[in-house]
């Protein structure tokens, strides 16, 4: 088996079981939880940077504004859906969240087109085409446009867009990221501590507070392993195995938190899968057909 296959799954099965973490915290308002995981990544980001040696890249960068302001907006953009995310989860909108990552491939395709000019194939507009479809039923179904959904997808293919053309790897830019947000995401903290307002202060709970200074591994590993997995892993590969983790938040949601599925939302989700499926196939055959006449 490539070790790519297995590193890649096994952050997307992080990814997908993250429901879980969140809604086991649930006593802890999303903003706290937001602050707890920025300041316990940076420190846990730091400690693996300082293993590994490296730092270097940190001081050439006062000499590139340009990249500096462009990981200011991408840590803002991905602290803002981290916050929706948790939000979701602990409101009871898991099947919502997971429509959100089931869409952001075909939000990313758009960017793509719309930002940075590249040429759409007629079935990638098709699949486009059947997703916006997939969105309008859910919307006319539910009487109100999914924007949860379309939130976190909108959040995540601007965060995606940004690190596409980002000039430090995976390690190093979620590392600056959070070092951007440290500073306000303590100051929240100490401010919450001095006003007695602290979840992790009041809470009786010791597993809660636990899972918060876990908060740091639990998000810098599945990254690190979805890294080591892209290094090896053709793109329209890893495109297939990243469908893990909106599945396995569609399952919770579901099977364990036990959310509303009835069959004309499941419809609308039917659509929408027929777009990624057609998507996928179309990303593949395109790879093959490339290889095949290089």
């Amino acid at each position: 088996m490539n070790p790519g296959m297995l590193y890649a799954s096994l952050a997307f099965l992080c990814w997908g079981l993250f429901p879980l973490y969140f809604h086991a915290i649930g006593e802890i308002a999303p903003q706290e939880i937001l602050a707890h995981r920025m300041v316990w990544s940076l420190l846990f980001l730091g400690i693996v940077l300082t293993v590994r040696r490296q730092w270097s890249w940190l001081g050439s960068l006062k000499a590139q504004p340009r990249v500096v302001a462009s990981f200011v907006a991408s840590a803002f953009l991905l602290s803002a859906n981290w916050f929706i995310y948790i939000w979701a989860v602990n409101n009871g909108h898991v099947v919502d969240a997971s429509l959100g990552y089931f869409i952001t491939p075909l939000i990313n395709v758009m960017l793509g087109f719309l930002l940075l000019h590249e040429r759409l194939r007629r079935l990638q507009w098709l699949a486009i085409g059947l997703a916006a479809c997939g969105v309008a039923w859910l919307t006319w179904q539910a009487g109100q446009v999914p924007w949860i959904a379309l939130l976190l997808a909108a959040s995540f293919g601007g965060y995606g867009l940004l690190r596409k053309t980002a000039a430090l790897g995976a390690l190093e830019g979620l590392s600056f990221e959070t070092l951007i947000l440290f500073p306000l995401a303590l100051a929240y903290m100490l401010w919450l501590g001095w006003h007695g307002q602290s979840g992790f202060v009041n809470t009786d709970s010791t597993a809660t507070r636990a899972l918060l200074l876990a908060s740091g591994p639990i998000t810098a590993i599945p990254l690190l392993l979805f890294a080591a997995g892209a290094r090896r892993l053709p793109l329209a590969v890893l495109g297939l195995l990243q469908y893990i983790a909106p599945t396995g938040q569609l399952l919770i949601g579901v099977w364990v938190f036990h959310e509303s599925f009835t069959p004309e939302r499941m419809l609308g989700f039917l659509v929408i899968w027929t777009a990624l499926g057609l998507y996928a196939a179309e990303g593949l055959w395109n790879s093959r057909r490339a290889r095949a006449s290089a």
